[in-house]
């Protein structure tokens, strides 16, 4: 019989859990939502916090503004954020999907929609299942609705990083957003909707590439949600009574000795990708952690001990071994060394970077001309630009012998603008011989003293 070359995935209705992961879940939702929606509105400084300006190339972070000349950090952040992700895929598995991953989160809050306006998984399954009518239409409208306009607000959010989020708000509210923003809100929104509306689980375990090579970082000392099958097994109803028994002498069916399990399927049934974690490791496993949740409440209950299903390693689970150091595992300390040399270099490139950068060309329409007393002028075009909001003073003064002067008095660049001054260098010719001479150019902030940049300049003589 041929294999099929596709597959038939059922809807999965996750039942809701409390429990302390639950609770830390629910913060990592609320807090990275906080971030997201709130950063565009901060204000740093008398501007937008943190905004990326495509017109002038130019991209703000808290009183910073980076250049396409600092593309360097950009680099160096996606290299940090890339050893990171290994790092910590190494040492606690998929944490960060279970927790933080965007996907996550907009899927918990489309299953929070969900549940508040259609009920709890059981009442949401039957009524998938039950013809349509005027409730049901009613109910998936109204959830439907209110996800696109969570999706929408994403959307909007996404592009107050790019534009101005006060003028971007107050032009969607007079009905003159651009084309270009709306464009990218609508994609943006449609691609949440989708993602976290529609797809949920199937995008963890058949579209997410980090599910597929997250096996290539994983060692048997990775910390992992894992089921304790030397105690659960085999699994059987129990009576609370029976947890002062030992588990030798509990005898279920057929007198075998019976498991810490009871075969509830309570942990299956709240888990977001539908998977059984009593199968052992699955790459659809994100690390959410919900299954550790409803079992311990399940142990408490029947009066057992706490972590049939819990965060532990292969090697913990199968030798009884504790967690080994850090210095026991060459690979951590490899990433952890890059990370905090990468980090380290960084912090010192952006701590002792000058905030303006200065370009020093020839004026073609003016190689060299004599001036009134005998000296020689080289013009220049001097192009300063200025990264800071306020406006700042530069003086430009020669280190090289030989020249008198400079002429050219303070130049006033605004606060995040660029201006190009024509600056004259004059040499005596009685001290320069004739040709083309390297000339040191030393541009001050006088606003600043400390800031200082170093620039060279040709020199002709005739």
């Amino acid at each position: 019989m041929a294999t099929p070359l596709h597959f038939v995935s059922s809807k999965v209705y996750p039942r809701l859990t409390g429990g302390r992961f639950n609770s830390l879940r629910v913060a990592f939702v609320v807090i990275t939502q906080l971030l997201y929606f709130g950063l565009p509105w901060l204000n740093w400084g008398g501007q937008q916090a943190t905004r990326f300006d495509f017109d002038s190339m130019r991209l703000y972070l808290f009183g910073l503004t980076l250049l396409p000349q600092d593309f360097i950090y950009l680099a160096a952040a996606l290299i940090v954020a890339a050893l990171g992700l290994f790092l910590w895929t190494m040492l606690a598995g998929r944490l960060w999907c279970g927790f933080s991953c965007p996907q996550t989160v907009y899927t918990e809050i489309m299953i929070w929609i969900e549940r508040w306006v259609e009920g709890p998984p059981n009442q949401r399954r039957k009524r998938d299942a039950a013809p349509w009518g005027a409730e049901k239409v009613l109910r998936k409208g109204t959830t439907q609705l209110l996800m696109a306009a969570f999706s929408l607000w994403t959307g909007l959010t996404l592009v107050g990083y790019f534009t101005p989020m006060r003028e971007l708000a107050a032009n969607l509210g007079a009905g003159d957003i651009g084309v270009w923003e709306a464009l990218f809100a609508l994609s943006y929104g449609g691609f949440t909707w989708l993602l976290a509306g529609v797809l949920r689980e199937q995008v963890c375990k058949h579209m997410c590439p980090y599910a597929r090579f997250q096996g290539a970082m994983f060692d048997r000392d990775t910390l992992l949600v894992a089921y304790d099958d030397k105690r659960g097994e085999p699994r059987g109803a129990r009576r609370k009574q029976h947890a002062i028994i030992p588990i030798a002498a509990n005898l279920g069916r057929d007198d075998k000795p019976q498991g810490a399990c009871v075969d509830c399927g309570l942990c299956v049934q709240v888990c977001p990708t539908g998977i059984d974690i009593r199968e052992g490791l699955q790459y659809e496993c994100i690390g959410c952690a919900a299954c550790i949740d409803v079992c311990d409440e399940v142990m408490d209950k029947t009066g057992q001990a706490r972590g049939l299903i819990r965060f532990s390693t292969q090697h913990a689970m199968e030798q009884q071994q504790p967690l080994p150091s850090l210095r026991q595992r060459p690979r951590a300390l490899v990433y952890s060394g890059l990370l905090l040399a990468i980090v380290a270099l960084s912090a010192t490139g952006l701590a002792l970077r000058v905030p303006f950068k200065v370009d020093i060309l020839r004026d073609r329409a003016v190689m060299q001309r004599e001036s009134n007393d005998g000296y020689i002028e080289n013009v220049y075009n001097v192009r300063i630009m200025n990264t800071e909001r306020d406006s700042r003073r530069y003086q430009l003064q020669v280190e090289s012998a030989g020249l008198v002067r400079v002429e050219a008095p303070p130049l006033q660049v605004a606060g995040d603008s660029v201006t190009s001054f024509n600056v004259a260098l004059v040499a005596d010719p009685a001290l320069l011989p004739s040709g083309s001479h390297t000339v040191s150019v030393r541009i001050v902030n006088l606003d600043d003293p400390s800031q200082v940049l170093h620039e060279e300049a040709r020199l002709l003589m005739p």
